[in-house]
Order: C-alpha cells, then structure tokens, then sequence
C-alpha cells in the first residue's frame, strides 16, 4: 500500500431504504448550463447504513445537488443497505439492470463489496469508493477524508487532555464495524496515538455494524470489570461515542473524557454540557462534491487521477477538524452541516451561552 499525507482541508430519519431520486437543471463544469456529454445517464449512490443519520440528511442531498449543476440530465438512484451486505448487493444489481453508467458506493462490508466492483467492471461501469475502501477489487477511485489521520486526531486529543490534567488509569477503545475497512483505518490511528503514552489499553472492541447500543452495552462490562480505573475512552465515532456516554450515566458513575467523529448535533450538544471531550468536523460537502465531480469525470469518459492512492486505488483524502469545548463555537460558526440553533436548544441554552455559541450562530 502506498500511501502520502493528504491535503489539509478546514452529516431526517431514513424515509426508504430504496428510494430513488432524479436530478433535473443543466450545466456543465463550471455550472453555467452548457453540459457537454453525460446527459441522460443513471448513477448508482449506494449508502450502507442508517445507525448514522448523516447519509439521508448530508451525503445523499449534497452529492445529487452537485450532480444537478454537473448534469442536469442525469438520474441519480438513492439506496441505504440498512446495514446489510447481500442487500447492498441487490441494489447494486437492480442498478446495473436499469443501465446505470457509474456507482458511488459506500460499502457495508469493504471486503465483499468487491463482488460489487467486480461486476461492475464486467460491464464497464466505473465503481467510486465513498467514505469506506473497497477491498481485494481495486475500485476506480476512493474519496473519503483520511481516516487514519481522524483516529490519531481524536486518540492524541484525548492523550493531551488526560495528561494535562494529570489522570490516572487506563484506556477502553471503541471502534466501529469490524466489516468496514474505513473502522480499521481509524482503529490503526488510535493505537498509533495512545500504543505509547503511557495509559494502559485495558480493552478494546469491535462494534457490530457501529451500533450504540451494543457499544453501550460492551463499555458498561467493562464498568464493572475496572471501576474507576477507567481513565478515557478513544470511540472512533460520535455514536459509539455516544453509547460509552449512556453506559457510564447508567452505571451512576463520573463519565471520563471520550471521544467521537462526525460532528452530530447530538455530539456538539454533549460537547457543550460537558459530556463528550471531543469529536471530528468533517465538511461532508467536501467529500460529497468532490465525488459528484470525480463521477462526472467518469461519465465523460475521464480517468482521473488521484491525489495518491490506498489500497492501490486512485484516491482523494481530506483532512479534517478536531473539536472540543475550545473551538467549538468557532466550528459551529462556519459549519454548513449544523447551525447553532440546532446545537442550542432549550436544554443546551446555558451551556452554549458559556461557550459563546449562541452569539456564533
């Protein structure tokens, strides 16, 4: 695998798990409505799962709206698995049979989401890898924000912050789906981050599918085998995060510093009132934009080069924010993801207004 750093850059309910949506408008590149091939073609946008809500609210909306200035023509068909492969396997299949001319793909289980490319590839419509890598069938392209950097991001965060404050005890990890190689990206960035600080890994698990509850289930044994010795948690995402949260609030026990990704209102909300120590900004405009532009690319018969590669893909990777009660007025402020009114309600009031948030918004 060969791999350089990337280039810096400063997500509503699932209303059906199979619903397809058109785009309508014409433009070309540069969105001045002069579209110059592509026109009229399907694309495929396959997303893996509704544990986090980003996909319906950012990801899906965002990607076809850039679309729709690229190729006002063009038909973009909505699928989330629900978390579950042989689905997103269907789906990918009933979009090869309506003719689709590429697939933007963010895969359920990256290992067998190579199936997907493969018999993509057998009938030349290109595979974009979105968020998560696809594994063993190299996809034409990756875009996603950089996952390892996230993982040492929110582990060196947490290991300054313990260490600041002159903590004692040890680590439980929380990482995400053991399917997902995007998980093990971010995982490998943890250890990278606390392997060698000083605080001891107590445990560490694998959640299932990233769900929170099994999350909360798995940290609150731990609560009870280790007790007060838990110093931090590193979760690799704000719902995992979320999860440890609950289980030390279930167990009447102080919550440690714990960490999370994805900047949901929910996790700047804990943010604020003192319950989460930190989670990641990442603009998923950036990447859902940048995937819209690299499929349009493909559609006019393009090979676009990447900024590097992984998992010898072609690849763009972002690098994106940590947030914590210091800047996190300031990266509300400037978020087109959410808005502080969204942050600060009624319950939240107080604990934004000693932030500065509400002012920020």
């Amino acid at each position: 695998m060969r791999r350089r750093r990337p280039l810096s850059l400063t997500a509503a309910v699932l209303i059906a798990l199979t619903a397809a949506t058109a785009a309508g408008c014409a433009a070309d590149e540069s969105g001045d409505g002069a579209g110059g091939g592509g026109g009229g073609d399907k694309i495929a946008f396959l997303m893996p799962d509704i544990a986090s809500p980003r996909y319906e609210l950012y990801d899906s909306p965002l990607f076809e709206a850039r679309m729709k200035e690229l190729c006002g023509d063009c038909e973009v068909i909505y699928n989330n698995a629900n978390a579950d492969a042989s689905r997103q396997q269907q789906q990918a299949n009933s979009a090869l049979a309506q003719g689709v001319s590429a697939i933007v793909i963010d895969p359920v289980d990256s290992n067998a989401a190579a199936g997907i490319v493969n018999t993509a590839r057998a009938q030349g419509v290109p595979v974009i890898a979105y968020d998560r890598p696809v594994l063993g069938t190299p996809p034409d392209y990756y875009i996603s924000f950089d996952n390892e950097a996230i993982g040492e991001s929110i582990g060196r965060s947490l290991i300054e912050e313990l260490e600041a404050g002159g903590a004692e005890g040890g680590l439980l990890q929380v990482n995400g789906s053991p399917t997902d190689a995007a998980a093990g990206l971010i995982k490998q960035g943890i250890h990278n981050a606390i392997d060698d600080s000083g605080f001891e890994l107590l445990a560490e698990y694998d959640t299932p599918d990233w769900q929170p509850a099994k999350a909360q289930e798995w940290v609150g044994g731990q609560i009870t085998r280790f007790g007060d010795g838990i110093a931090g948690v590193v979760a690799a995402n704000d719902g995992t995060g979320g999860g440890a949260i609950a289980a030390f609030k279930a167990a009447g026990v102080e919550v440690p510093p714990v960490t999370g990704n994805d900047f949901e209102v929910a996790a700047a909300q804990r943010i604020a009132s003192g319950d989460q120590f930190n989670t990641i900004s990442k603009p998923i405009k950036i990447v859902a934009e940048a995937a819209a532009e690299v499929t349009w690319q493909f559609l006019q018969g393009e090979e676009p080069a990447g900024e590097t590669t992984l998992f010898d893909t072609p690849a763009q990777l972002f690098e994106p924010t940590v947030v914590t009660a210091d800047n996190l007025a300031e990266v509300v402020a400037s978020s087109e993801q959410l808005t502080a009114a969204e942050v600060c309600t009624a319950q939240y009031a107080a604990a934004c207004e000693a932030l500065g948030i509400a002012d920020a918004g």
